[in-house]
């Protein structure tokens, strides 16, 4: 596990730790000289909730992220909250500026996915300085953050890399010769899902290249790809760690751009619908499954309890600590992930109501979803 992680035991789901948000108990008492003020900010509900998202080359930010914690936020508030939305389209500057405008436009809290989360301290700093919490949103910003909700990271790494080995099965071995997709560098979560991934491969396995890619750019994976077929030989590949979908399908056009009919394994992150219909095809073998519903409530119910001060139950909900390079003991939550192949498709996104079967088999899958008995 990562070192700079100190994880409690996880008690249950995020929603099953959480306790209600709509209910102020009337024998809650705050030990301090202003309670009279925090009580009153406890029941305040007309909120502003900032929402600041790194980029769009992710499926998930803006069609789950987004409007699941903007309807989070308008339940738990009784219609009342709002959420101020930006996206930074991977534009680390353009993010910082996005800091200064939600400062500008007074939120109560911050929920922040950092594109860079190293520059973006300062940013973190500006915010606490002008009296607005700020939430690190999937990715640990670095600065004065005052809690954090993510996947976690660590597993799911080992998740990819114990998958891609079970994929090779008796090809497993010091004489197989595996490419690394790994993220961008600018991620904090990249690393561990690198090192989660190596701890599971490292001494089965031969990594004959191994990329840091760009931005997550699914052009510059292709690329990438691209280089590793000309080093290694496309036949010479036994399979390929990718750290999410969108590289996946870069990686796996590169490699029928070089003849490759038979594909070898390639793992993926995030069950992003073009995976998932790669996955039914046979051309991708597994993603990583994250219940994105889960952690963008828990970021949703974090920021409605840091916005009305109502710190015991905030400190319920968040059981994990963990330690950025700037600030240790951070309050946390991580949610468990699981990997899906084509036989958990309908215990996943389906059971989830992330997809549909229909969303799934279009007219291009009919005949492969068949096969699997996804209908």
């Amino acid at each position: 596990m990562n070192p700079r992680t100190k994880r409690a035991v996880l008690v249950g789901a995020a929603s099953a730790m959480a306790v209600s948000l709509t209910a102020c108990g009337s024998s809650w008492t705050e030990p301090s000289n202003d309670a009279a003020d925090k009580a009153s900010a406890r029941q305040k509900q007309d909120l502003k909730i900032g929402l600041l998202l790194p980029e769009k080359e992710t499926a998930r930010y803006e069609k789950f992220d987004h409007p699941h914690i903007e309807k989070e936020v308008e339940s738990l508030t009784g219609g009342k909250g709002r959420v101020l939305y930006a996206n930074a389209e991977q534009h680390a500057k353009r993010q910082e500026r996005q800091v200064d405008q939600m400062i500008r436009d007074r939120v109560d809290v911050l929920i922040l996915d950092a594109v860079d989360s190293k520059s973006i301290a300062g940013s973190v700093r500006k915010a606490k300085d002008a009296g607005i919490p700020v939430i690190a949103y999937d990715r640990l910003a670095e600065g004065p953050v005052e809690g954090y909700v993510s996947f976690d990271s660590d597993q799911v790494g080992h998740v990819q890399g114990m998958a891609l080995l079970k994929a090779l099965g008796t090809k497993a071995s010091k004489s197989s010769r595996i490419v690394m997709m790994n993220g961008s560098v600018t991620d904090p979560n990249a690393a561990l899902y690198k090192d989660g991934a190596l701890a599971e491969l490292k001494e089965q396995v031969t990594v004959a290249k191994s990329y840091d890619t760009k931005d997550w750019k699914p052009e510059n994976a292709r690329a990438n790809m691209a280089d590793a077929i000309r080093a290694v030989g496309a036949h010479n590949i036994a399979g390929v760690y990718s750290a999410n979908d969108g590289m996946a399908g870069g990686v796996i056009s590169a490699l029928k751009a070089a003849g490759v009919t038979t594909l070898p394994p390639v793992t993926g992150q995030d069950a992003e619908l073009a995976a998932v219909q790669r996955i039914v095809a046979g051309d991708q073998y597994m993603t990583v499954y994250k219940p994105y519903p889960e952690e963008a409530s828990t970021a949703a119910q974090m920021a409605v309890l840091l916005a009305q001060q109502r710190d015991i139950e905030f400190n319920a909900l968040t059981k994990d600590r963990v330690d950025s390079p700037t600030t240790p003991n951070v309050p946390s939550l991580l949610v468990q992930v699981v990997p899906m192949t084509r036989s958990s498709i309908k215990s996943t996104v389906i059971k989830d109501g992330i997809y549909r079967t229909g969303d799934i088999c279009t007219a291009a899958y009919a005949a492969a979803c068949a096969r699997i008995g996804l209908k």
